[in-house]
């Protein structure tokens, strides 16, 4: 019987980074200008200050293309040297094709393999696990992840519970071979018991269902008095942040476990931007010491969902906390519930 052949397994790390921040800087003046809130109460809860949104005809595929042109440049490669594309998201407003075909295609990586993964805020996490795995398993040499996200066309700005949470956004990074390991074993899972914590307010079967109605004069009347109905996203914040508190902690500690590292090993750890509350309750309950810089790009970004974690990779990058060839501890956590974390050496 003829053996199938497999590649010697190989070692991959991060090769670069990229990001994408809109213009546009809404403050919590004008959050408070549509919801009975103040900058005092939206900070004190979540540590935000400013939130970034895309313009009107920007989105996800625009801010990718923006981010991952710079983590190509970072990376001294071109579109043609991506053999693969992953893009995670939970915003792009089209079933298919995927955003992450018509972003390779921009970049000129046809006809690498591309496509989108929906993980919520753990998206991100989950494109570079997989992405490891690719490179590691010689499918492809060089693998393009990107998490994005253009929430703002999914936020009901009158929603006191949410308003001032959610902002746009698009972070990348190239995945390539490396003599050496660049990343470790990816800690990840699930809770579906918990999926109502977030969610969309309504499917597009309720949309369809609701302009079937709009042709009945008399149900076109009932539904003009409810809600509008389009899916915005919509969370039980008090579930998510315990959630949160109490069961990413381990997780995290689980991935520097095993990736054989020590809290007091890392340079800097970078949590999902979801709240700076719970980013300090897991900075508490890791013991990290104080030479671990740890991301806070939320206070001028908001939670930007599958973006948060590349950005606030980046930025700390850029702003010089985060040295290369340093240790990072990435962690992601959101809608499913679902959850993913590892360890990177940085590029």
């Amino acid at each position: 019987m003829t053996d199938i052949r497999t590649p010697a397994a190989r070692s991959s790390r991060i090769l670069g980074v990229g990001a994408h921040r809109p213009p546009r800087l809404i403050d919590n003046e004008e959050v408070c200008t549509w919801i009975d809130s103040s900058d005092e109460w939206i900070q004190q809860r979540t540590g935000i200050r400013t939130r970034r949104w895309a313009a009107q005809d920007v989105g996800v595929v625009e801010m990718s293309e923006d981010a991952a042109a710079k983590a190509l440049a970072a990376a001294g490669l071109t579109g043609s040297d991506v053999d693969a594309v992953v893009l995670a998201t939970v915003s792009y407003p089209y079933q298919t094709p995927a955003a992450a075909a018509v972003l390779a295609d921009r970049l000129g990586a046809t006809p690498a393999a591309a496509f989108d993964v929906s993980a919520g805020c753990a998206g991100f996490c989950h494109g570079i696990a997989l992405a490891n795995d690719l490179v590691r398993g010689g499918t492809a040499d060089n693998v393009l992840v990107v998490g994005v996200d253009k929430l703002s066309d999914f936020t009901d700005k009158h929603d006191r519970s949410t308003a001032f949470l959610f902002a746009d956004g698009a972070g990348a990074a190239v995945v390539g071979a490396s003599d050496e390991v660049g990343i470790g074993p990816t800690v990840w899972g699930s809770d579906g018991s918990q999926a109502d914590a977030i969610r969309s307010r309504f499917s597009w079967l309720d949309l369809r269902a609701s302009r079937a109605a709009a042709a009945d004069p008399i149900a076109a009347e009932a539904a003009a008095q409810e809600p509008e109905k389009w899916p915005y996203l919509e969370q039980q914040g008090q579930s998510v942040f315990r959630w949160a508190v109490w069961q990413m902690a381990p997780v995290a500690q689980r991935a520097l476990d095993a990736a054989g590292v020590r809290a007091e090993d890392l340079d800097v750890f970078v949590p999902h931007q979801a709240n700076a509350r719970i980013i300090d309750a897991m900075v508490k309950q890791l013991k990290l010491p104080e030479s671990v810089h740890v991301a806070r790009d939320i206070v001028d970004m908001g939670n930007t969902s599958a973006a948060s974690v590349p950005l606030a990779m980046e930025r700390a990058m850029a702003d010089g906390h985060a040295p290369s060839g340093g240790l990072a501890l990435l962690i992601g956590y959101g809608a499913g519930l679902s959850y993913a974390a590892q360890v990177v050496r940085l590029p």
